[in-house]
């Protein structure tokens, strides 16, 4: 199988770069052939601009919806936004690998996302109708490829819990999940979450712990059950009002509502 893992870290003898060396190192042993975006190595431009669509005429306002579409529909993009697209597309399984800051992804990784996800690629895809509204939410070119982030978060496990002070770690979490990787048909794996990396650092029984859960990991990844997330257009929503049917996990909003495993 083939494995793409975007990785957002900026040190090069961190935690992260120690497990993405670990990761790299089982899954090739395990017979797969793994491709590694690392966006602060490659100088990745985190800003969508102008210069990501080629067919842009000079000096006309930017529209960043409408010239994403027209640039990919014409083979237009900027040459490391076709590159990673094409990784993605070719992988069977995606990584999105990164440290927690500020309750979320870092920018640069935000910027991979808002630039590699072009109009007709990753949204505004599929029949828009009274039945239907776009190939999206467990629809879209990614679908059949499986999907997992890998995150270390500086707080104890106590503090992401379901009382914990920074929230549970599954609603923070959730926008990637469901918005970035649910939204053009990946199936979405649970995440695998380090607590308590307090600058980057751990002892020597934390760090055994952490290898050996991660190298556990990469062996399950194509079984491991997914998050079981509700499909858009397979009856579980009101469309085109793209709401959940009011006899569905009756009671339950937020998050929780959409998963098809919630009462």
């Amino acid at each position: 199988m083939k494995i793409a893992i975007i990785y957002a870290h900026p040190v090069p003898e961190s935690l992260n770069a120690s497990l993405l060396d670990l990761m790299v190192k089982r899954l090739e042993a395990n017979g797969h052939s793994v491709e590694v975006s690392d966006l602060y190595a490659m100088g990745w431009k985190a800003v969508l601009d102008g210069d990501d669509f080629l067919n842009r005429e000079p000096g006309a306002r930017l529209d960043p919806m409408l010239d994403s579409k027209q640039a990919y529909k014409e083979g237009k993009q900027s040459p490391d936004i076709a590159a990673e697209q094409e990784k993605l597309l070719a992988a069977d399984a995606v990584i999105l690998q990164f440290p927690l800051w500020w309750f979320s992804m870092p920018a640069i990784l935000k910027g991979w996302v808002e630039r590699v996800y072009a109009y007709g690629f990753a949204y505004g895809v599929g029949e828009h109708s009274k039945l239907r509204w776009g190939d999206r939410y467990g629809e879209g070119l990614m679908t059949g490829k499986r999907a997992m982030l890998v995150v270390t978060a500086g707080g104890w496990t106590s503090h992401y819990g379901p009382r914990g002070i920074n929230g549970p770690i599954d609603d923070l979490l959730f926008p990637i999940h469901h918005g970035i990787l649910h939204y053009p048909g990946f199936t979405v794996l649970p995440a695998f979450v380090s607590y308590g990396i307090g600058r980057g650092r751990v002892d020597d029984n934390q760090y055994e712990a952490i290898a050996s859960a991660i190298e556990k990991r990469m062996d399950e990844l194509f079984t491991i059950e997914p998050i079981p997330f509700r499909r858009q257009n397979f009856g579980d929503y009101e469309i085109p009002a793209l709401t959940l049917r009011s006899e569905l996990a009756p009671g339950v909003i937020g998050f929780d509502a959409h998963r098809s495993d919630s009462k």
